[in-house]
């Protein structure tokens, strides 16, 4: 089963790989066929405010957003609004009720999201969408 090449997309310029110890696996990521993209000139640093226009570019590449993890405010809150604003599916794997960490992806259950509760949903669903 092939489900394609890694294509990562960075919040920094190429000659400034983030974190530091990704260089090797953005190495491996080219030297296996992959891509590596960016917005940014090469020699631009990270910066906060990156990470959320990456995201966009990640769910505009993307067929929809798997959320396995978000507190109910988050930074995952505002990729998954570019989900719904570029019309991709949003899935989210439940939480333990208690746990904090668990409220953003309950709640985005509650308003409608697919739910996953093991790989096989995910990869039932990959393979369903194959064109």
């Amino acid at each position: 089963m092939r489900f394609g090449n890694t294509i990562a997309v960075l919040g920094s310029g190429f000659n400034h790989i983030y974190p530091k110890e990704n260089t090797k696996l953005a190495k491996q990521i080219v030297d296996n066929g992959g891509l590596l993209i960016s917005e940014y000139a090469p020699d631009v640093i990270s910066q906060a405010t990156h990470f959320p226009r990456r995201n966009s570019i990640i769910v505009a590449l993307s067929k929809g957003v798997v959320v396995v993890e978000a507190k109910k405010r988050s930074g995952t809150s505002i990729t998954v609004d570019y989900a719904l604003e570029y019309s991709k599916e949003v899935y989210a794997v439940p939480g333990n009720i208690l746990s904090i960490k668990s409220a953003g992806t309950n709640q985005l259950i509650k308003d409608g999201a697919m739910v996953y509760t093991e790989i096989r949903d995910l990869l039932s669903k990959s393979l369903s969408s194959e064109t």
